[in-house]
């Protein structure tokens, strides 16, 4: 964060407006789904290369609460992880303005339970879904005051990775072993969701602010068995990312 914050401090705007457009482009290299929806952003941020005397462009970091809301989820916890990426602000007037950020954001949920193993010894199992997306949000800034800014927009995300890590451990004995699954056939590549926020930008450029993003599309895919004979039964759970979202950052 700290290293992100030298190179926007001492840096052009033109050299800034460079680093967003490369980082998009290696994006659209690492996912070949979803083209239309980077494109966008593309032509977003192509056109802060134009106007970038007029807006503002920064970077920005911070720390994720994530979980999974949906159908079987009494059970899953929170998981902290964390958020990455770059944003132009695009005034509109004195009060308004729009913000579109291309982030790399870790998210997923945590699950934690216990079983009474054969001869009587306690297994505990330690579960983490970790779910990474590049998210692209797209905020609508209101300036209540200087410096002091509501937020309300869209947020598209794009799978680029699903795991499952469990941990499971013999109480009593220490023994721990774990395991990592690749989980991204039961997920979708596409994620909805829709973001509130709030901010605060001090007069140097240092910005500080809180985002919760719901998710409002299904991000589960349906699981089918094959029961054999030719039966298959199909599975079908409607499950949502949320994210409560921590950020501090760097604009010019």
């Amino acid at each position: 964060m700290i290293s992100l914050l030298f190179i926007f401090l001492f840096l052009k705007p033109k050299i800034g407006s460079y680093f967003f457009t490369m980082f998009t482009r290696l994006t659209l290299k690492i996912l070949k789904m979803k083209k239309s929806l980077l494109i966008a952003t593309i032509a977003i941020l192509g056109f802060s290369a134009v106007q970038s005397q007029e807006l503002r462009m920064g970077a920005k970091g911070g720390v994720n609460f994530a979980s999974i809301g949906g159908d079987d989820t009494e059970d899953m916890n929170a998981r902290t992880s964390f958020h990455i990426g770059g944003l132009v602000e695009i005034p509109i007037n004195e009060k308004f303005a729009i913000q579109p950020e291309l982030l790399y954001s870790s998210q997923g949920a945590k699950e934690e339970y216990s079983e009474i193993a054969w001869g009587g010894g306690k297994i505990q199992y330690d579960t983490k879904l970790k779910l990474d997306y590049i998210n692209i949000p797209i905020m609508a800034k209101y300036y209540v005051i200087d410096g002091l800014s509501l937020e309300a927009g869209p947020q598209f995300g794009i799978l680029v990775s699903a795991k499952t890590e469990i941990e499971v451990t013999q109480m009593g004995e220490g023994n721990t072993q774990s395991f990592e699954d690749d989980v991204n056939d039961s997920y979708k590549n596409l994620d909805i969701g829709f973001g509130l926020g709030a901010g605060y930008r001090l007069n140097n450029g240092i910005f500080f602010s809180a985002r919760y993003i719901i998710g409002i599309s299904d991000v589960t895919e349906d699981v089918e068995y094959d029961l054999g004979n030719g039966l298959i039964s199909v599975y079908t759970s409607k499950q949502h990312n949320n994210v409560f979202q921590l950020s501090a950052g760097y604009s010019f």
